[in-house]
């Protein structure tokens, strides 16, 4: 299962807890760093090995990220049913865990159906908000090729739309990046932060992807420190995906000295995930309260 497979399994899942009373009063989600959570995805490809169905599970996922020591557990913000995300949260603090961040993605680089997408998503964020979320992490679809000038004109301008509108909820946008964007010289990359205000549009740092598609972390965050709203965590060995959270090709020790240096957010998303050549010694459980001690020890968090 892939990311894009992922999304739309996630969005299509009914998660079957009563949403927030109709009465219920709006406030702004006041999130207090350092947070650390787990991304679902990786969880997924554990089951999906296992021939099982993450949904089916999702509360004994819940269960062992609070018994690890983690704040929160990263899903897929519904843009389809949005009550959904209310019910999420609803669920996560059953299991003592908070509302943080919510991931997603969309069209930006088509005329109308940008604004389609910013507006879908925005409908959505406003129950998420109601229900105390306050990050949505966000990457452009890719088409299978760079986008053209044009089509980076239109999807910047409607990032901007969609970070002013979701700032007016209380959420802060945080643009996400796969190697799709990291090709061609980075140049979308670079486009969708250079030609946005920073108050509007953040940044969710995948330090891995930014690292596979050729930029050195350290470098990145002395451009774009100053965007990151949150974070994604994953290492390898040999260029490979590592089955937990460890010492390997990024050096997580340099980057938290920068955090602490220039008092960066400190929303980590622990996100481990599996591919080809990834070995795979213990179980997901495992993995990631190994992950856990490792961001507390090495991130401060």
């Amino acid at each position: 299962m892939n990311r894009r497979e992922f999304l739309q399994a996630a969005s299509a899942a009914a998660l079957s807890t009563s949403a927030l009373g109709a009465d219920a009063k709006y406030v702004p989600p006041v999130l207090t760093p350092p947070l650390v959570g787990s991304q679902l995805y990786g969880w997924g490809q554990y089951y999906q090995r296992a021939g099982k169905n993450l949904d089916e599970h999702l509360d004994e996922v819940l269960s062992a990220l609070r018994d690890a020591g983690y704040d929160y557990a990263e899903g897929t913000l519904d843009t389809t049913t949005p009550e959904n995300n209310a019910k999420f949260a609803e669920r996560l603090r059953k299991k003592g865990l908070k509302p943080v961040s919510l991931y997603t993605g969309g069209t930006m680089h088509i005329l109308g159906k940008a604004s389609e997408t910013a507006e879908r998503i925005t409908a959505a964020a406003k129950e998420a908000a109601k229900a105390g979320f306050g990050i949505v992490n966000f990457n452009p679809d890719p088409i299978g090729r760079p986008k053209t000038d044009a089509e980076l004109a239109i999807q910047v301008e409607a990032l901007a739309e969609l970070g002013e509108e979701l700032d007016k909820l209380g959420i802060r946008l945080g643009i996400h990046h796969h190697t799709p964007e990291l090709a061609n010289g980075a140049k979308e990359f670079h486009h969708n932060f250079r030609q946005c205000p920073a108050s509007q549009v953040g940044f969710c740092y995948d330090v891995h992807w930014v690292y596979r598609g050729g930029i050195a972390p350290l470098d990145c965050l002395k451009e774009y420190g100053d965007r990151v709203v949150s974070w994604h965590l994953r290492q390898s060995r040999q260029q490979i995906w590592w089955e937990d959270l460890d010492t390997g090709d990024i050096d997580y020790a340099a980057i938290a000295e920068v955090v602490r240096e220039r008092r960066l957010p400190r929303f980590f998303t622990v996100e481990l995930a599996l591919e080809n050549g990834t070995k795979i010694t213990r179980d997901s459980v495992a993995n990631h309260a190994r992950s856990r001690d490792f961001v507390k020890r090495v991130l401060g968090s």
